[in-house]
């Protein structure tokens, strides 16, 4: 990206009009069309620039960036015609004698703010949403990941005109300054704590905000819970990716009629799948120094005050082997911040009601996991608490679920995203209205007595 930010910005805002009425249907499946393409030729290269950024084995390159991008562009190009459709709505009494719609609007020109954690994926995933709906973009990628910051920026040079799709890659001067401008649309992914920076910002302009954040995720085992079962999917859940994912479990309670057992069954998968130590290759790092260290201080702030380690996978530079620790107390780090990374802490339980109360009584996260085969303990913790997602006898694929809006609560999100669901964020839905026969005219002033009787008379109607 060669020209100013602000020229860039300013190109791209004066196609707004044009892409209102130039930009509909044929046009939109033909910019993902050209997006699909361009993935696909370049899935070589978008798994070594994971593997360069963040160590990421091949396999979840490929699971977790690669397809589900293309996946995205599938699903909004099969049922792009339909979510484009005005959708006509009933009258109601007072309107009767009036038809009326909704058509989903473009919202105009956007911003997309990627993070480094899944550094492909979060930003073309929300691309395709921004594009189904009619809109131009500035990607914004983490400076975290520079390898596929840089491999985004030349997908989207190759494919896009400048005007309809950018990348702006650089540090935090640079989305500053991006953030100073104003956009029609903010799409953020990342902390809560740089998602209120971005929503000030917004505020600043009235743009509209999606924020995907994240927060701590529980997983409950529950004592009917299968444990071989719960074993596979936490395993997964926590560590793909080194734990660096907003949705993974933050943290474990388990019922201590199964604790024995589920722990031996846990560390058992664990070590199935990553071995004893740092060094699996079956393992991504840590995406930092700095944030290699900040777990490292986790754990030690926690085993400094009396936790125990069920496992240590042991450290070497960003490298951190799979960590579950014991006995965490409310006054540890682990138990207040969220963790993200490969270390899980465990708690045992015996009343649910008091596992509903702990999480009450955090910010509502992202998503809750629950292993039970007891449908009325299940539909207990479902019910008493309120999380963007929640996972039965799974973890993290509901992200995959297109037909799912994905998003988070206050604190871990708002809005949401994926599918129809993004594609409605991206959208404004205008309301339009037309006269056939509305009597309303009859009740026009001046406010005769004639005209007081058939107010009257609408009030017990309509009243």
């Amino acid at each position: 990206m060669d020209q100013p930010i602000a020229t860039l910005f300013a190109r791209m805002k004066a196609g707004n009009d044009a892409r209102r009425t130039g930009f509909g249907l044929a046009e939109r499946r033909a910019a993902l069309d050209r997006l699909a393409d361009v993935v696909r030729r370049n899935e070589g290269a978008i798994v070594a620039a994971l593997q360069a950024d963040l160590g990421r084995p091949e396999a979840e390159a490929i699971l977790t960036d690669y397809l589900p991008v293309l996946q995205e562009i599938a699903h909004a190009r099969r049922h792009l015609r339909r979510w484009m459709r005005p959708r006509r709505v009933w009258p109601t009494l007072a309107t009767f004698g009036a038809s009326a719609r909704v058509e989903p609007q473009p919202r105009g020109t956007c911003l997309i703010v990627a993070p480094w954690n899944f550094p492909f994926q979060l930003a073309l995933g929300p691309l395709v949403s921004c594009l189904a709906a009619g809109n131009a973009a500035i990607l914004k990628p983490s400076e975290m990941t520079p390898a596929t910051s840089a491999l985004v920026s030349r997908i989207v040079a190759e494919t896009f005109p400048p005007d309809l799709v950018a990348v702006v890659e650089g540090d935090k001067a640079v989305a500053e300054e991006l953030l100073s401008l104003p956009f029609d649309h903010i799409f953020f992914t990342g902390s809560p704590a740089v998602g209120r920076i971005v929503m000030a910002a917004a505020a600043n302009t009235l743009a509209s905000v999606t924020l995907e954040l994240g927060g701590k995720s529980p997983v409950i085992v529950g004592p009917d819970a299968d444990l071989k079962q719960a074993a596979d999917w936490i395993t997964f859940g926590k560590f793909v990716n080194a734990g660096q994912t907003c949705i993974a479990p933050d943290h474990l309670y388990v019922h201590t009629a199964v604790k024995d057992a589920f722990i031996t069954a846990l560390r058992a998968r664990i070590a199935r799948a990553y071995g004893s130590g740092e060094a699996s290759p079956n393992l991504a790092r840590i995406v930092t120094p700095s944030h290699a260290a900040r777990l490292a201080a986790l754990i030690a702030d926690a085993l400094d005050k009396g936790a125990m380690p069920i496992i240590a996978g042991g450290q070497s530079g960003q490298s951190l082997g799979p960590h579950l620790i014991e006995g965490t107390t409310p006054d540890m780090r682990l138990s207040r911040e969220e963790i993200f990374g490969p270390v899980l802490p465990a708690l045992t339980y015996s009343d649910t009601d008091a596992v509903i109360a702990a999480i009450n009584a955090s910010d509502k996260p992202l998503a809750i996991y629950i292993f039970d085969r007891d449908s009325a303990s299940i539909d207990a913790i479902t019910r008493r608490t309120t999380s963007g997602a929640v996972g039965i006898n799974l973890t993290l694929v509901h992200y995959t679920q297109l037909n799912l809006p994905f998003g988070g609560v206050n604190g871990s999100g708002i809005g949401a995203a994926h599918g129809e669901a993004g594609f409605r964020a991206f959208s404004h839905e205008r309301a339009v209205m037309r006269n056939r026969f509305l009597l309303l005219p009859l009740i026009f002033p001046p406010y005769t007595p004639r005209v007081m009787r058939l107010i009257r008379l609408a009030k017990r109607v309509l009243g």
